[in-house]
């Protein structure tokens, strides 16, 4: 068992070396940075990376409370973005 348990452990790091090598960062981990977008005539939140929608507002301030909450649980940042698309502001909850 041994013996296999050490094959696997080459193997992950032969696999590591080569998506590094292609330009992938395997340490990073997801962020949990909130953003506040316009979509679709409503103001909505969107975890970055992710293309779901968390949830949608009528107006803006609504959004940015929600963004809120959720960036001091997970102590990320929430991003708000102006209705042309370009970032407003950034408010950080990040314990550095």
């Amino acid at each position: 068992m041994s013996e296999q348990k050490s094959l696997i452990k080459n193997i992950q790091t032969l696999i590591n070396a080569i998506l590094k090598a292609l330009g992938h960062d395997v340490t990073k981990k997801r962020t949990w940075h909130q953003h506040v977008v316009p979509h679709e005539n409503v103001w909505a939140v969107r975890r970055e990376g992710n293309q779901r929608i968390t949830s949608k507002h009528r107006k803006q301030s609504t959004a940015i409370r929600k963004a809120k909450t959720l960036a001091k649980r997970y102590k990320a940042d929430v991003i708000i973005h102006r209705e042309s698309g370009g970032i407003r502001d950034r408010i950080s909850y990040r314990e550095d």
